[in-house]
């Protein structure tokens, strides 16, 4: 099959499954409405490994014009080369996976068909932002997964009792997403303006040949892509959506942390590398919000206890490390890192759906305790996701982290102390989730404990794939020191058949450095391990109520009061804005304008109608009397 078809296919095999489940879904089986979309996306991911086989450097794929005046042209048109091919194995391959567990997840939500259907969208619009070959395209699967979002997020807009956090959680994700949008959209009108074009390859020849390009317009370009970015991506200051997003079903939560959303914006700054090279002060700003992004967060999450929350400043934070690596110009690095998360946050998400599904709905971590024995398969791979994220040594976590933490210790050797302290939180805060969620005694009652129960094959299945991916991921981009001949694969894949990045090297330590590297990397995450085990296992500590907590404490379960701080400077002055407006413009001056307009004319109206009485003896006499008026109008005239 040619390559070309099979792109259409790829594209096609989801968005087929969004019209087929959002039209006919209602009079299906709920099991056919899950087939449907689960195969539509795995056959997909199928089509897209023989795109990665036979990928030959880069190709583009022309469907039609969009526009096409003098010289000016966009093209719907697809690029396959080795960061699109590679992330589309990402978006259909855990998407996939989250498909299958949904089957089981979902299978009591009335809006079965609905959910599928706008699944199915959401990676069909994640594929068009990845495979487009210019920003345009990209720009309508950006759109397209902020769509997609804000209907997952606010999927039970009627539940009883939380339909309307959820609704106002789904608003909030698209609101906050609109104000990176407006970067994208000042970014490539300013790229038209400068090149005239929107394609990825013309671009980055044009600044290949004409590098005397305005550095100006570079560096103003450079940084609207990446408030973009910041709120595709979650970094501060638009990052206070992605935790209230959890109120979507937790599938949704896997999907959107592990392959689809969250992803964007790292693929839009790796894709633009030829425009941030020549605007080394947004680099810095990109490195100076990943660090603050990656502490704060963990921070956060240090003292939170919704299991899902947990892990959503986890995903915030982990993507500051990847913005990290990004603003090291190490984009073969950041997209590592994307990938070997994308593997373990997906198991840690799902894992946590079970775990959510076993226990009725509970979220709080509080009410757990003891389920490594009730809930036997879901314990050992979320163990697994929590050593990966985590950095123990040898699993996927642990290398990509690793190379992240290589390059800052080349860079900026206060970067590094940040990183280190950065990924200390993570392993603390993750090894108290697993053990307040897994060990010690039950917490939630003997009624609830007679209802724990380890969930089916349908959602097992997908953990135990994930876990393996977790274990093995970090193989992908093996260091030097364990295989020579096949050394940093990754990067050279990545480098070798990406436009921009081929001139780009990553640093790699040196034997001794990266040995003595490694070596501090795993006594931190171990330590952590037996610190936490000892403090939650055998010590049975629990996790404190809010008027226990300690100062720092309360800083970290107020989330340090971001939200709050946004609500007394943005969210309320604009409020009180809108009633003043409300009540002087629309009230006062609009409405009681229109009104006045009305009355006015209703008056007219009633005077004129005193005319129409229907007699004609008072016709006769307005005519006499308007003759009258003539006449001694034209005597007057005449006589002056």
């Amino acid at each position: 099959m040619p390559l070309d078809l099979t792109l259409i296919i790829v594209l096609s095999l989801p968005l087929l499954g969004f019209a087929v489940n959002g039209i006919f879904g209602k009079m299906l089986s709920k099991k056919l409405v899950g087939s449907i979309a689960t195969i539509a996306v795995f056959t997909s991911f199928i089509l897209a490994t023989t795109l990665f086989v036979r990928l030959d450097g880069t190709q583009i794929v022309k469907l039609f014009n969009i526009v096409d005046h003098d010289n000016f042209k966009i093209n719907a048109s697809f690029q396959i080369d080795a960061l699109s091919v590679w992330m589309s194995l990402i978006i259909t391959g855990i998407g996939s996976l989250i498909h299958l567990f949904s089957i089981g997840y979902m299978s009591n939500d009335e809006g079965y068909y609905k959910f599928f259907s706008y699944l199915n969208l959401f990676i069909f619009s994640m594929l068009i932002l990845v495979l487009g070959s210019n920003y345009f395209v990209l720009f309508f699967g950006w759109e397209g997964v902020g769509l997609c979002s804000y209907l997952l997020i606010s999927f039970h807009y009627n539940d009883k009792h939380k339909g309307v956090a959820n609704s106002l959680a789904g608003r909030k994700a698209f609101i906050m997403n609109r104000i990176g949008d407006g970067g994208l959209l000042l970014g490539l009108f300013m790229l038209l303006g400068q090149f005239n074009s929107l394609e990825y390859l013309e671009i980055g020849q044009s600044l290949a040949a004409n590098t005397h390009l305005g550095s100006g317009a570079m560096v103003f370009i450079a940084l609207c892509l990446f408030i973009a970015a910041t709120g595709k991506s979650a970094q501060i200051p638009l990052f206070t959506w992605l935790p209230d997003a959890m109120a979507g079903p937790t599938p949704v939560s896997a999907l959107i942390h592990a392959a689809t959303m969250v992803t964007a914006g790292i693929y839009l700054l790796v894709r633009s590398n030829f425009l941030f090279e020549l605007a080394p002060s947004i680099k810095d700003l990109v490195l100076y919000i990943g660090l603050a992004t990656t502490l704060l967060s963990a921070f956060i999450a240090l003292r939170q206890n919704d299991i899902k929350k947990i892990l959503a400043y986890s995903t915030v934070s982990q993507l500051g490390l990847m913005f990290v690596a990004l603003g090291f110009g190490a984009y073969s690095v950041a997209l590592f890192h994307v990938t070997t998360h994308a593997f373990f946050k997906a198991l840690l998400f799902l894992g946590s759906g079970s775990v959510i599904h076993g226990m009725h709905e509970e979220q709080d971590i509080r009410k757990m305790g003891g389920l490594a024995k009730l809930m036997p398969i879901t314990h050992f791979t979320f163990l697994i996701g929590t050593m990966a994220i985590s950095g123990i040594p040898l699993f996927s976590g642990f290398f990509s982290k690793d190379e992240i933490m290589a390059q800052a210790l080349h860079h900026n050797i206060w970067a590094y102390s940040i990183l280190v302290v950065a990924v200390s939180l993570t392993a603390i805060y993750m090894f108290r989730l697993y053990f307040l969620t897994f060990h010690g005694n039950f917490r939630g009652g003997e009624n609830l404990k007679s209802k724990v129960h380890e969930s089916g094959l349908s959602m097992t299945l997908p953990l135990a794939i994930l876990a393996i991916l977790s274990v093995f991921g970090g193989i992908l981009n093996l260091p030097g020191l364990f295989f020579k001949g096949s050394a940093h694969w990754f990067d050279n894949y990545l480098s070798q058949g990406t436009f921009g990045l081929e001139h780009i090297h990553n640093v790699h330590l040196d034997f001794n450095a990266a040995i003595q590297l490694m070596i501090f990397a795993s006594t931190v995450a171990l330590g952590i391990l037996v610190w936490a085990y000892f403090v939650y296992f055998k010590k049975g500590n629990l996790a404190k109520s809010d008027l226990e907590l300690s100062s720092w404490e309360k800083l970290s379960a107020s989330k340090l009061y971001f939200d709050e701080a946004y609500n007394y400077l943005l969210v309320n002055p604009l409020i009180k804005l809108s009633d003043f407006t409300g009540k002087i413009l629309d009230i006062k001056i609009l409405r009681n304008g229109v009104y006045a307009i009305a009355d006015g004319v209703l008056n007219t109206a009633n005077l004129s109608r005193r005319w129409q009485s229907g007699f004609l003896s008072s016709y006769l006499f307005w005519m006499i009397f308007g003759l009258i008026l003539f006449i001694a109008f034209y005597i007057l005239k005449i006589s002056i």
